[in-house]
């Protein structure tokens, strides 16, 4: 799936055939993925997902639910959610079962640094409410599944990821899952894959409609980060939010907050560290 002849093509996640595009840029078509009609993916489908003891899976479960305070805390700031919403969000997220699917689809140790930043993603798009999501740099998709699962619960909105992402400076563990593994089918619906991972997609996919939440995620290449970074934030809504991870690879991050009079903003401290900053007043 990560080969170069696929990129610019758009994925769809249902196990069907896909009609032909005819344009030579692809139309972004939510909810479809490509697959045969034995339901296993085109690149001959996912990691086998590693075999732990119950108590490896209850703290790993524990991990990726876990909020740190400060994050919840910064949340509620570029949101403007009540507490009592944010409550209810906290309680529908001890109460999912997606960490149990995520495991069981592949995510384990490999990823035991950005498993917390799960549930604050979780909780941000359920109280930011966004009509419409783009991530780039997806590769097994972990922060993608907890994306999705919050517009599922909110009942609207769409996810849009270009990828594949770097693999440069990540572990063999994420190195060898697909592009996609984590994200469940029953969360499909609402996402649209493209793999395209190019500046010129990015252009093309912000000048189809506004944006409200935009998340950076594509490896440390300090030019790419400036480019995304001031694309994004000119093609966010009035009440858009601008992610960016990984913030310590360079120097992008804080040159964009220092052009806009701010310090370094922080979602999470990681590591890796998570970058917020909204277009609305804190």
């Amino acid at each position: 799936m990560s080969s170069d002849r696929n990129y610019g093509t758009t994925v769809r996640p249902e196990v069907e055939e896909a009609p032909a595009l005819a344009p030579p840029v692809p139309a972004l078509l939510p909810g479809r993925l490509t697959l045969p009609t034995n339901g296993r993916p085109r690149n001959g489908g996912r990691s086998r997902a590693p075999i732990l003891q119950p108590a490896a899976r209850k703290q790993l479960r524990h991990r990726m639910i876990l909020l740190r305070t400060a994050g919840v805390d910064r949340i509620q700031e570029l949101t403007g959610a009540s507490d009592a919403e944010l409550k209810e969000y906290r309680h529908d997220l001890l109460s999912s079962d997606l960490p149990d699917r995520l495991i069981g689809r592949g995510a384990g140790t490999a990823f035991v640094e950005e498993l917390p930043q799960g549930g604050l993603l979780y909780l941000l798009v359920r109280a930011l409410k966004p009509a419409r999501a783009v991530e780039t740099g997806v590769r097994p998709g972990y922060s993608t599944a907890w994306i999705l699962a919050a517009l599922e619960a909110n009942g609207r909105g769409e996810l849009i990821s270009l990828g594949p992402g770097s693999a440069q400076g990540r572990g063999p563990g994420v190195r060898e899952v697909t592009v996609g593994q984590f994200v469940p089918p029953s969360l499909r619906a609402r996402w649209t894959l493209v793999l395209g991972n190019t500046p010129e997609m990015v252009e093309r996919t912000l000048t189809r409609a506004p944006v409200d939440l935009y998340f950076y995620d594509n490896g440390p290449d300090v030019d790419r980060a400036r480019f995304e970074l001031r694309s994004a934030w000119n093609a966010l809504t009035p009440r858009g939010i601008l992610l960016a991870h990984h913030i310590e690879a360079n120097s992008a991050w804080e040159e964009f907050c220092r052009v806009q009079g701010l310090g370094r903003q922080i979602l999470d401290g990681g590591p890796p560290s998570l970058g917020a900053l909204a277009m609305r007043p804190a």
